[in-house]
């Protein structure tokens, strides 16, 4: 799997920023699992494995599915979640049902939000740390947002340069109502 010929999940850039971006990403189809893990390595661990079968036929047609990026985590205290972005040539309906109980296909809902890019390998710490700084600049520009800061993967294990990680929270619909910009 090479990532430059790897489908990479539609976003438009709506403003950028010093250290971040705000985006907009329309509805995406996800297969999606949900953990009791804690840690990006866990979640990596314990999710990335029965998404990764399913796309490769663990399912009701043993279809092959394409990877896609970037992965998509989001790690709770009690309750985190692993989601890989189907292609964007089929619909909800014409996936094949997954071998796994545990995987569920769902839509996301199309949102607005801030999203902070970073190299390297990544790790809990490192999600952290660039949390932190998303959170900091938010604050600092009067950005409100809601829900949990999420966690973007976009290439294979392997891949030892070149590397891409993102931060993203969603940004509540009032940033954009009514303020002059």
């Amino acid at each position: 799997m090479s990532s430059s010929k790897t489908e990479t999940q539609g976003y438009k850039v709506i403003q950028k920023e010093k250290l971040f971006e705000i985006r907009y990403y329309p509805a995406a189809i996800m297969a999606k699992i949900t953990s009791t893990s804690k840690s990006y390595r866990d979640l990596g661990y314990s999710g990335f494995g029965k998404l990764a079968k399913y796309i490769f036929g663990g399912n009701s047609e043993k279809k092959q599915i394409a990877m896609t990026s970037p992965v998509h985590m989001d790690i709770g205290d009690s309750i985190s979640t692993m989601a890989f972005v189907m292609p964007s040539n089929f619909k909800k309906d014409d996936l094949p049902k997954p071998d796994n109980a545990e995987i569920v296909i769902e839509t996301s809902e199309p949102e607005y939000a801030a999203v902070i890019t970073f190299g390297g390998f990544s790790s809990t710490k490192r999600i952290k740390k660039y949390r932190g700084k998303l959170e900091k600049a938010l604050k600092e520009k009067g950005l409100t947002y809601y829900g949990n800061f999420r966690y973007l993967g976009y290439n294979p294990p392997y891949q030892l340069f070149g590397r891409r990680n993102e931060v993203i929270v969603a940004l509540n619909a009032d940033n954009f109502i009514n303020h002059d910009r």
